[in-house]
This record gives structure tokens, sequence and C-alpha cells, in this order.
């Protein structure tokens, strides 16, 4: 498929309904209102396209840029194509499909570590929503990694902005999952800082209590034999 060809089809696939909800989200008004659902779709179709999923996301519109995150390829991103789409990102829904992407490429770590710092709201959010997916897949990466950011978590997430805090949030408990001595060290963590405001909108979404969430994420590791 080509680039008026996936639009075309993005704009077909996309419904008033759909619209609503995603405005609800924070997703601004350039959108189709395509469903995650028929995304997959498409994106079986076209499978890998890294030219396409560029115009794509030049484009500006939502649906576009959440479809390229899908079939860009991994192996030809590089830190100006990743530093060019999160300086885009305004809002969270395509801040952590952007973000599923990034993970996949060599650049993750390195990305992570440096964008936690930004003072956008969306850019931080980004490095933490990718430190909570290295945390979760990256088994390789030793437990003194993620020290640091256990610190800034207890000492800065009141102060940060609305969906940064989310996303700090939900590394915490990505980290508290990891292993038992992260385990412990998160739960300190999450017993300091206590309840994590976040402002999710007219949505019914609601915030992980992070104490609550790793003691029962572990139980059901435990109850898989998945936790040592």
């Amino acid at each position: 498929m080509n680039f008026d060809e996936t639009m075309q089809a993005l704009e077909t696939m996309g419904t008033a309904q759909n619209r609503k909800i995603y405005t609800r989200h924070g997703v601004g008004e350039n959108m189709f209102g395509v469903s995650v659902a028929n995304l997959k779709t498409l994106k079986k179709q076209i499978k890998k396209d890294h030219t396409l999923a560029l115009q794509l996301w030049s484009s500006g519109n939502h649906d576009a840029r959440y479809l390229a995150t899908m079939i860009a390829d991994p192996k030809l991103a590089d830190v100006s194509l990743l530093e060019s789409w999160v300086k885009d990102v305004d809002n969270y829904v395509i801040t952590d499909a952007f973000v599923d992407y990034t993970h996949k490429t060599t650049l993750a770590q390195e990305k992570a570590t440096e964008w936690v710092e930004s003072k956008n709201e969306y850019v931080s959010r980004a490095g933490w929503h990718l430190l909570a997916q290295l945390a979760m897949n990256n088994a390789d990466l030793p437990d003194d990694f993620f020290d640091p950011y256990l610190q800034t978590i207890e000492v800065e997430i009141h102060q940060r902005p609305n969906r940064t805090r989310e996303g700090m949030n939900n590394a915490l408990i990505a980290i508290g999952i990891r292993n038992p001595v992260l385990m412990a060290k998160a739960l300190h963590v999450a017993e300091t800082i206590g309840e994590v405001e976040v402002d999710h909108g007219p949505t019914s979404c609601k915030t992980n209590f992070a104490p609550e969430y790793i003691q029962r994420t572990v139980e059901r590791k435990k109850s898989r034999g998945e936790w040592a």
C-alpha cells in the first residue's frame, strides 16, 4: 500500500464513536478514530515498510502516526529519527505507541536515560515508559541500573507533570515485579510516596496503587512458578 491508499483506508476505518473516545483520552482533532484492532489488521497487510512509516508520521494524523509505530523498522531507527518523533508526541496514547517501537531499537536504553530528565510532560513520560519496558523485558540489565531511577521517583514524583507521574508510577511497578531484590526496594519507595494522583480526564481510567499492584502481580508470578 502506498501513502494515499493507506490514508484512505484509515479514513474509511475511522468512526465517530472512536473519535469521541480518543478525544477524552487527550488526542487532538487531527484523527480519523481508527480502533487498535483495525490498525493491527492494516499492520498485517503492510508488514514492515519504513518509508511508508516516515510518510505516515509526517502527516500529523494520530491514526497514521500510530500505524507508523507499528510498521517502522526498528533496525533503521537512528538518533535523529527518534528525537524527531519524540518531539511530536502530544498525548499519552501516541507516546506509549512510540515507546513500544523505540524499545525494539538498539537505542532504547540510551533514550530512556535521556528522556526521563526532560521537562516536557510527554517526552519524560516516554522515558519512564521506556524504562518500564526495559525493566520488564531486558533481563541482562543489572539491578543497580534501576537504583537511581527509584531514588528519583521517591524524591520527585509528586512534583512532575501529570502524565509523567503516571509513567513514573508504572515504571516503579515494572521495577518492583522484576525480581525479589528490586521488589523490596520498589515497595519501600511505593510506601514512602503513597498514592500518586493522576488526572485521567473524563475517562474511567484509574491509577494503580503501586504497593498493592506489585504484591498482587508477584503473587500471580509465584503461582505460575515464575518468581525466584
